[in-house]
């Protein structure tokens, strides 16, 4: 049986519907906003895993090319790996979903989100969200759903659900929010320098317009819900818990008091090994309970100093930032490079500076198009002190870069400002807590010291969330342990004038706006204290570029001095390369970029394409070649492409009997412009300069 929901949604219609396809999965939704269509499933194992703590949920999310009439690239002719875009929804979907399931369900969890028909209006990642949710509250895996997420936009001061790709470029704000009915779960986006104020408001009416989302939902599953799986209680040894709870509640304030992470970490692992050697007889294979046990003594200690006495494990106060260095052009030979550290958090950001032949192409279903600005995160291993092999970059790498690469877009200038393409690096050479915001705080200062004219400096910071019953506590500058252990991660990046990027992840229910507000409040203190400190290292961008750098220059020709540029078969434009050494580029637009290394080179090819457009101006004297010689005068070439005739009579003041005997093939000679004719020949003459 066919089971079918709709909701109208900013004037549109949406459409919930499950029992025709992928029958066997668990759950399965198919969501039609418009013409874009997502089919996604869900499915779980019908065992737990043994001896893991983690719980095994795999997200993938698909954009079939045949959904926008597409045949994919290639060799293979074939959808491949997931690309950036595919990873980046999927981390979209993952996240709010993750905090739902039971605390102790091991099954293992594959959510598959399909794009199935893609309109070129419509961002499918948001349908897919919607479908994981109505596929796992139908199907018999234990979920705390429904969620609902929208994307909000906001033009001309007006919010807008949903935004096509089109008005999007018109908004100034794109935020991706998922909630329950109770709360906020999870924000994605970025915005122009927006307000703490506007994106509480954007917040609220994401929620608002989301509720009928979820009320649809909670239909489907009165109609065609399934029986939910019963997650089977924790084995527990209450003797064992006794004992191991007691040691534990003795040494674990002892380890708070521990300010540094690695003695930390490392006292922590002592004790757990210890106490596992010390209960081994007694409780033989018992070594999973007994961390178990120590680690949950642990966070509850861990929240309680917080919560009673306002002091986090490093000795800091609730809103108190770590320490602080900056420091620029560390790298000799990069173009533009930043240390930015703030406690154990390091970040190396490097600039380079490229082409337009550098440009990135990206092939996505709404179309092709090309990026001048990109930026990229690595987390080596040694970063935390672990051994690792160096594969490609994984999800969190994809979501870091992504994040810090919306916090600076904003700030950077347009290509008539500066032709350049640039690319951001950052390697995280030490991490504990927030090292997406470290890059953003890294990059900025990179940019700067590469001479790129940001708009404004940028700095970001991740703010926590700890909540017991009625008390809070909102954390300014988050460790890891924080992360881990915490109800929340709160990622704004921005400048002085407003918000440009941010990231929230909350891992229980019940939040409020209020404490969004104070989040956001707090984080804005805490960003203006950072940009003060990256200010005094570097206030402005550089005003020269490293000599490293390439030189480049632009021309705007005519359209139809575009042929004469490039030549019957590229040969014209061949030979200008060849003669100056610069790389040369002319778009449809008739916009000429000239790249070289060597400022001479790039200088010469600008002379030679200025003289080649240069339209002629009577009067003006110019050093011409003699092309042509004929009985009645000398064919000169007075800017490349262009010939006058310089008549006899003109060459001297004398009778001239043959023009072979003053002029020959080959010769420069300066010549005045006496007149453009009707036909646009051009009368030449000698005579007047002699």
């Amino acid at each position: 049986m066919i089971y079918r929901k709709e909701v109208v949604l900013g004037g549109r219609t949406l459409i919930f519907e499950t029992g025709k396809l992928a029958k066997q999965a668990d759950g399965a939704c198919w969501v039609q906003f418009e013409d874009t269509v997502v089919h996604t499933t869900a499915v779980s194992s019908k065992t737990p895993l043994e001896e893991i703590d983690f719980f095994p949920l795999s997200v993938e999310y698909r954009q079939m090319a045949y959904a926008a009439g597409k045949i994919p690239g290639g060799f293979f002719k074939r959808e491949g790996k997931p690309s950036e875009r595919e990873i980046l929804s999927a981390r979209i979907i993952d996240r709010p979903l993750r905090p739902l399931f039971p605390e102790n369900y091991r099954n293992e969890v594959q959510v598959i989100a399909n794009v199935l028909s893609a309109d070129k209006k419509n961002n499918p990642d948001v349908l897919a969200v919607l479908g994981a949710s109505a596929a796992l509250c139908i199907s018999t895996i234990p979920f705390a759903g429904p969620i609902a997420a929208v994307r909000v936009g906001r033009i001309n001061g007006e919010f807008v659900v949903n935004p096509t790709f089109e008005q999007l470029t018109g908004s100034d704000i794109e935020l991706v929010i998922a909630a329950s009915e109770q709360s906020i779960l999870m924000v994605e986006g970025e915005s122009n320098e927006i307000s703490e104020d506007e994106m509480v408001a954007a917040l609220q009416f994401g929620f608002e317009v989301m509720q009928p989302l979820i009320q649809a939902q909670k239909e489907l599953i009165a109609e065609c819900g399934k029986t939910k799986q019963v997650v089977e209680e924790k084995v527990t040894q209450p003797e064992l818990e006794t004992q191991v709870t007691a040691l534990a509640e003795e040494k674990i304030p002892e380890i708070l008091n521990i300010t540094d992470k690695t003695t930390r970490n490392d006292t922590l692992s002592t004790f757990l090994k210890e106490s596992v050697e010390k209960f081994s007889e007694a409780f033989p294979e018992s070594e999973k309970i007994i961390n178990e046990i120590i680690q949950k003594v642990y966070k509850t200690h861990f929240r309680k100093m917080i919560i009673e006495n306002g002091r986090r494990v490093d000795g800091r106060t609730t809103t108190e930032i770590r320490p602080i260095t900056c420091e620029t052009g560390l790298l000799p030979r990069t173009h533009g490079s930043a240390l930015f550290t703030r406690g154990q958090t390091q970040a190396l950001a490097v600039t380079t500076l490229g082409s337009k032949m550098d440009e990135q192409k990206i092939d996505e279903l709404e179309g092709e198009f090309w990026k001048s600005y990109m930026l990229h995160y690595n987390f080596p291993p040694y970063s935390v002190g672990e051994v690792k092999p160096l594969r490609g970059p994984g999800r969190r790498e994809v979501g870091h870069g992504n994040l810090a690469e919306r916090s600076l877009k904003p700030m950077m200038p347009s290509d008539t400002i500066f032709p350049y393409t640039v690319r951001v690096v950052s390697d995280i050479m030490e991490s504990n807590g927030s090292s997406s915001m470290a890059t953003v705080c890294a990059g900025s200062l990179s940019l700067m010291d590469a001479g790129v004219p940001i708009k404004e400096a940028v700095a970001g910071i991740a703010m926590g969330l700890i909540k017991e019953g009625d008390t809070v506590k909102v954390l300014s500058d988050i460790l890891g342990d924080e992360d881990h252990l915490g109800d929340m991660d709160f990622k704004v990046a921005g400048n002085r004038k407003g918000i440009t990027a941010f990231q929230m992840d909350i891992k229980i229910q019940g939040i409020s706006m209020e404490i969004i507000r104070q989040a956001l409040e707090q984080a804005r203190e805490g960003r203006f204290y950072i940009l003060d400190i990256m200010s005094k290292t570097l206030p402005e961008p550089r005003t020269k570029l490293s000599e490293y750098a390439p030189r480049i220059i632009t021309i705007k020709v005519k359209s139809d001095q575009i042929g004469g540029i490039i030549g019957p078969g590229g040969k014209t434009i061949r030979d200008i390369i060849e003669r100056s050494g610069a790389a040369i580029d002319i778009s449809d637009e008739g916009v000429v970029t000239i790249a070289a290394f060597d400022a001479e080179a790039a200088e010469k090819a600008f002379e030679i394409i200025s003289g080649m457009v240069e339209e002629p101006e009577v009067g003006k004297v110019y050093l011409g070649k003699v092309k042509r010689i004929m009985p009645f005068g000398a064919f000169v070439e007075i800017i490349p492409g262009k010939e006058g005739l310089l008549h006899i009579s003109e060459i001297d003041h004398h009778r001239v009997a043959r023009v072979e005997d003053v002029l020959k093939v080959g010769d420069e000679v300066k010549v005045k412009l006496l007149k453009i004719d009707p036909q646009g020949k051009f009368d030449l003459s000698r005579k007047v300069l002699l």
